[in-house]
């Protein structure tokens, strides 16, 4: 009797999630690796509000799908986010191979991408990042700003405001999403002024309020360019600004000497230049 010889079933297809940047500049900053794992994925999902970009995507792509009808006024952007979270980890799951989209960089000042892979990563699934070219590099090309001339510190607007944080006026100090101050929602209304106003007040523990700002936004299109405006600290209260727009603020001061520290460091470097005795 012939024996019949069984042929093992293929496994499953494990699922995986790649979280890529799109870049500031639609199709200038996209990386090789990042178009791969678009063009390469079964699912990409969109994280970006302009149709623009979801149609120069749906060219590389035949199956995206867009985050943006999750939010909605008056919803906790919180509640948007897991939403997304779990619609990535949905497909995921079923095996299939997963790229979400995001702008700039997408490990920066975004939740979503960093909770998913997160969330792949704890139930076994190959799970990670590919980095982009973010607002703040943007940011550093259009300003002319070296970070490391003066010191440069970041902050989400409300992570300086909600808390005791220490600024130092030597240094740059970005802000970030100030238009989104106190704001847990998207909101068609502006309603940031009077909340503004007390970031102002915070600011001027610290700075002169005739102080010179910069109000930028990178150029998210090749036929545009950097929106930059110049202000005053105290125009941060009454200017309209939108979501997409950093407030810089250049050092106020010159930064002193640590003359105790540089003491015991030239001590240190006499003793190690000392002649060795024969």
């Amino acid at each position: 009797m012939n024996k019949v010889l069984e042929v093992p079933a293929e496994e499953p297809s494990r699922g995986s999630i790649t979280c890529v940047g799109l870049g500031m500049t639609l199709g200038s900053h996209l990386t090789p690796i990042a178009r791969s794992y678009i063009e390469q994925a079964d699912v990409v999902f969109a994280g970006v509000s302009n149709a623009i970009v979801e149609q120069w995507l749906q060219r590389m792509h035949k199956d995206v799908r867009s985050l943006q009808s999750n939010y909605g006024e008056g919803k906790p952007r919180s509640k948007t986010y897991l939403e997304w979270v779990d619609l990535m980890m949905t497909e995921v799951r079923t095996g299939r191979r997963v790229c979400g989209v995001f702008y700039g960089h997408p490990g920066v000042f975004a939740w979503s991408p960093h909770k998913v892979i997160e969330v792949a990563r704890s139930e076994g699934y190959d799970a990670q990042m590919e980095p982009g070219i973010s607002a703040e590099d943007c940011l550093y090309a259009d300003l002319g700003i070296d970070p490391g001339s003066h010191g440069c510190q970041h902050f989400e607007v409300n992570q300086l405001v909600f808390f005791k944080r220490r600024l130092d006026p030597t240094a740059y100090l970005v802000l970030w999403q100030v238009a989104m101050i106190a704001n847990e929602s998207i909101s068609k209304a502006d309603a940031s002024a009077p909340y503004r106003q007390l970031l102002v007040d915070r600011l001027s523990r610290d700075y002169p309020l005739d102080h010179e700002i910069i109000v930028y936004r990178a150029a998210t299109l090749p036929i545009e360019e950097p929106r930059i405006r110049k202000a005053t600290l105290r125009d941060i209260a009454t200017i309209a600004m939108t979501a997409e727009e950093t407030v810089v603020v250049p050092p106020a001061q010159a930064p002193q000497r640590d003359e105790e520290f540089i003491r015991r460091m030239e001590a240190i470097r006499s003793m190690h230049e000392k002649p060795v005795s024969a």
